[in-house]
This record gives C-alpha cells, structure tokens and sequence, in this order.
C-alpha cells in the first residue's frame, strides 16, 4: 500500500455540525498527497454516516474509526497507531486550513537539510482567527529553528500554533491514559519530543482558528487532572534548568502540582516531594505550596456550590 506524504488526523465528539470546514479545507489543498483519518470518540450526532457520505465522494482517501468515548488522547494515540501517513497533521473537527497549508508545511520541512532532518519532529506555523489575523505572538526568528521547552520558558509564546509532526516520532511518544482521565494536556506530550527533537517554526498563517462553543474533546476541570499529578512534578523536575527564565511560569506549575496533590488527599509534605527532584525544583514547591493549598480549597468549594446552583437554577 502507498504512503501518503501527510495523514490529516481529526478526533471528533458530537462535532458533526462544523466538521464540514476540515472537509471543506482538505478539498481545497494545492498539495493532494494525504489522506484524511477520523477517529469518532462517541459520537452520537450522526458523525459516522456524513464522514461515509463524504468518502463515497471525495477525491481523496477518507478512513474512519470508532471508539467508545474514552478521550482526545486515547482517540489520538489510535490515530497515530492507525496513521499511514509520513507526517501527522492534527486537525481539530471545528479547524479550518488555507489551501496552501500543507503545501507550504511541507515547503518549510523540505528546506531543512536532509542531513539533519532525522533531528527535527515537524514544522509549525501561526493561526489565524476568521478574520484573518494572526492569533496571538509571532515566532521571534522566521524560521526559528527551537523546541517546545525554549518556546514556552525562553521565548513566553503560548498561544495557539499549528503543525505537524512525523508519525514516527508520535508512536515513541504516546498520550498518558490514566484510568478514568479523558483530558490529558498536550503539554505532557510536546514537551517530552522537546528532549530529543527540534522544531523549525515560521511566521506563516497556515491554520484558521475558531473558538467554538460547545461539546469538545480537551474540557478538563482540575480534579479529573488529579490522577496526572505525576506529570506535572516531572515538569517541574525535568524543566528547573528554565526557572530563571521565566520564574513566573514555575511558580504556577509549582502551584497547580501541589493544588493536585492537596485534592488527592495528600496533604503531608513528604507525600508530594516524593515525586520532585532537585533542589531549585523542591525549593519551588516549598514556596508554592500554600497558594496550591488554597488553589484546592477553592475547588472543593465550587464543587460543593455546583450542586446548589443546580437546583437554584431557573
């Protein structure tokens, strides 16, 4: 069987009422390499018979697969495992995409030299929202060859970004699923690649970004984060080498990890230093510790008020 160049990998949940703008996108690509995977996490809406009425008419391959709801990152690990696909561009079931975007993605990748390609995941480019501005910051060097470490630490750009990443690189690191977690930060994932491959980032808009409401795979209160606390001390552990760069950020991340380990029950210090190493990084938590203890107060209050407001309700 082929390769196709791209596997284009969309998870839906109940999303059959804007999926249309990935269809419509991937008939308008200039570049016609890819095929289009779907992994349908539930869906009750009619997802499945309009991705079947779409792949009896559309020009290019469309694969569609079923899970019971279990999640984005279970519906993307699937994805990956089933991508045939040498890169894998995620796109959200409400996204849109400008017709060059995968011809200028693959633009971008081939113009880093074959001979250090093995070292780089992907190519990331800018969003725009519908309107067509940029959302958010712009990358400081265009191309700016980085991580996502120095992103988010050295750089402070956290806005939405889109690209892609190779299939290969996305099977050595798979989504954490925890039993009874749905909602896993891409953080966990990004960051981890971040270790041992770069990115080449441009300032091109290639991905139009809508902020829609409604039923979506990635809602998360804290407490269903609760059973990830382990990942977020790994953060904060592995990533201290960046705490003078951006002290701030730490201190949230410092902060949040003991704000999950408070709602867990564990409440003696040993318990949650347990899972930090390094000085700088257990001297962080110290401090962080109290505002995480209130963070988690905090929780439990407006759990116990969702209720009353229910019933208040008109």
């Amino acid at each position: 069987m082929r390769t196709p160049s791209f596997t284009v990998f969309t998870p839906t949940y109940d999303r059959a009422h804007v999926l249309h703008r990935v269809r419509d996108s991937l008939a308008a690509q200039t570049f016609r390499d890819f095929e289009w995977l779907v992994v349908d996490d539930g869906s009750t809406d009619g997802t499945r018979d309009l991705v079947a009425s779409w792949a009896r008419e559309a020009d290019f391959p469309i694969r569609y697969l079923w899970q019971e709801n279990a999640g984005k990152a279970a519906a993307t690990n699937r994805g990956v495992r089933a991508a045939r696909g040498a890169l894998f561009l995620m796109a959200d079931s409400d996204d849109a995409f400008v017709p060059r975007a995968m011809e200028r993605l693959l633009f971008h990748w081939e113009a880093i030299p074959a001979a250090r390609r093995d070292g780089y995941v992907g190519v990331t480019g800018l969003c725009l929202d519908a309107e067509g501005r940029v959302v958010g910051e712009r990358f400081p060097g265009d191309p700016l060859d980085s991580d996502a470490l120095e992103l988010d630490y050295r750089y402070g750009i956290h806005s939405e970004k889109w690209g892609f990443n190779r299939t290969s690189v996305m099977r050595e690191f798979p989504f954490p699923t925890p039993p009874g977690v749905r909602h896993v930060p891409e953080d966990v994932v990004w960051k981890a690649i971040a270790r041992r491959y770069r990115t080449r980032y441009v300032n091109e808009g290639l991905r139009i970004y809508f902020q829609d409401a409604g039923a979506q795979l990635t809602r998360a209160s804290p407490r269903q984060w609760v059973p990830l606390r382990d990942y977020w001390a790994r953060r904060l552990s592995e990533d201290q080498d960046y705490i003078a760069a951006a002290p701030g950020r730490f201190f949230r991340l410092a902060a949040n990890y003991a704000r999950l380990c408070f709602l867990a029950g564990e409440l003696r210090p040993s318990e949650q230093l347990a899972r930090v190493t390094g000085t700088a990084a257990r001297a962080l938590w110290a401090a962080a510790a109290a505002p995480g203890a209130l963070l988690a107060a905090r929780d439990r209050l407006r759990e116990l008020a969702r209720p009353v407001a229910a019933r208040t309700a008109p």
